[in-house]
């Protein structure tokens, strides 16, 4: 049973016990699979879910995140498909270390190595499905305009930047580490800045999203999420392969992007990339 339920994320480490075997077959629907004894596995050497795609090995993913990794409609869990490789990497990571706090993220992966997850993120970047069309917007059109000022204006006598300066214009993301910021259900925005204000996410610093995050009032987190969430996914939500400026400050995963100058960076506070 071990081996068959193993096969969901391929093991990597003899340290993976059959506890999280167990988490690992509840996520994915596994436990509706046939049980095989120990005197009896040697004579089934077929597993019902095949180990032989990167697919078939990701179902515990799929069970919370939806097929493909499309997302689910209950408004939490987050679409992870075709979002950059380099930054789902990081974000497996840091479930993984400690820095993200989900204790059922936290369990499935917390014994696959960084090659492993890194594998599973080029897989799900690597997926190319429609976004479906956004909902009616959750809140008044004073709200979604201080919204909309926060995304492409930002703050600057509070040094909030504006999160396109680092998400990139049409909010897709950078490819390789820097997320979209379109297509997430509004109260996975709010949790995440909510998560970021109180430290319960974290990145490797310099943490811009921290200090960013703790700049913001309730109200701008909820206009900011009620916003973003209103809004179409251009383009197939593909992220950009460059930004059209440098960064304005260095923000911890994404060293391959340029950052402006300390006095260019004075003029315009330090972005979001995480």
């Amino acid at each position: 049973m071990i081996d068959c339920l193993r096969s969901l994320l391929r093991p990597v480490s003899r340290l993976a016990g059959a506890t999280a075997a167990m988490a690992l077959a509840w996520s994915a629907g596994a436990w509706a699979q046939p049980v095989s004894t120990p005197a009896t596995a040697a004579a089934a050497p077929s597993a019902t879910v095949s180990a032989s795609s990167m697919s078939s090995r990701v179902l515990a993913c799929t069970a919370c995140h939806g097929k493909e990794g499309r997302a689910t409609p209950d408004g939490y869990f987050p679409r992870i498909a075709g979002k950059p490789a380099g930054y789902l990497a990081n974000q497996l990571l840091n479930f993984r270390d400690g820095r993200r706090s989900y204790p059922q993220m936290t369990y499935l992966i917390e014994h696959l190595t960084d090659d492993y997850l890194r594998e599973m993120a080029e897989h799900f970047a690597a997926q190319d499905v429609p976004y479906p069309p956004p909902p009616a917007p959750q809140a008044p059109a004073a709200a979604l305009e201080q919204g909309r000022r926060l995304v492409h204006q930002g703050d600057a006598a509070r040094r909030i930047p504006a999160c396109v300066s680092c998400h990139g214009s049409a909010m897709t993301g950078v490819a390789p580490s820097i997320p979209g910021l379109l297509g997430l259900p509004r109260d996975y925005l709010n949790s995440q800045l909510g998560a970021w204000k109180t430290g319960q996410r974290r990145a490797h610093a310099p943490d811009c999203m921290a200090d960013i995050a703790r700049q913001l009032t309730p109200d701008d987190v909820s206009a900011v999420s009620a916003w973003l969430a209103a809004q179409p996914v251009a383009g197939g939500g593909k992220p950009a392969r460059t930004l059209p400026a440098a960064m304005p400050a260095r923000c911890g995963g994404v060293a391959e992007v340029p950052v402006a100058s300390a006095a260019e960076a004075t003029a315009a506070p330090a972005a979001s990339s995480r």
